[in-house]
């Protein structure tokens, strides 16, 4: 079956392409901003243009405009192609990837995945050996992430700033952002139909019907 990834969570535009177990074709671009005008491009341009029976499209949290321009492009490509269309966690996702890059030295370690948040604070998640989820995604100003507890093995684009809070013997930061190539080493029972965002944090404000009595 061929499978279409799409990660869009951060910094980084990133799809690959999945015949099987095979990588037919991936494009990983550190962009910053510029999500929506490079992803269906970026798309277009992998063999068969990226048409796939199957689309896993990162949920976040990361990019609150990044997140939904991959969610609002995979439900139309999978209205299209008539494809199953699955999310995931993108900080799952760099779990993963850091579990994979580790395990060159070391045993299976749990991992922190810290990134960037929004209004300065810190997305930060902890997982175990398996890479599972041990808690909920929390978004956390970086001085109270300095006395939190953390795993030996951080990963993601904050992890070297976090290691600084505490440099521990055995330690390993890994600065990483989410690659699309890197989905088949998700675990499976973290991929979802319900594709709603993670935003890892509150909203911004409060609806004004909400600050009225009742």
């Amino acid at each position: 079956m061929r499978v279409l990834a799409i990660e869009t969570a951060s910094d980084a535009c990133s799809i690959a392409l999945f015949e099987g177990e095979t990588l037919l074709a991936r494009d990983h671009r550190v962009l910053g901003r510029g999500h929506a005008e490079a992803l269906v491009p970026m798309i277009a341009a992998l063999p068969v243009k990226g048409r796939a029976a199957r689309i896993l499209v990162s949920l976040g949290p990361g990019s609150f405009t990044g997140v939904r321009i991959g969610l609002a492009t995979a439900r139309a490509l999978g209205f299209a192609w008539g494809a199953d269309v699955v999310g995931y966690p993108t900080l799952a996702l760099i779990a993963a990837q850091a579990q994979a890059e580790d395990r060159k030295e070391y045993p299976c370690r749990p991992v922190t995945v810290c990134t960037n948040g929004g209004h300065g604070e810190w997305f930060v998640q902890d997982f175990d050996a398996g890479g599972l989820p041990l808690g909920e995604v929390m978004s956390l100003a970086p001085d109270a992430l300095r006395t939190r507890p953390r795993a030996l093995l951080l990963a993601g684009n904050r992890a070297e700033q976090l290691a600084e809070f505490d440099q521990s013997p055995g330690g390993t930061a890994l600065n990483l952002l989410a690659d699309a190539e890197a989905v088949p080493l998700l675990p499976p029972a973290l991929l979802t139909r319900v594709l709603a965002p993670i935003y890892g944090r509150g909203p911004d404000a409060t609806p004004m019907a909400a600050d009225k009595p009742a």
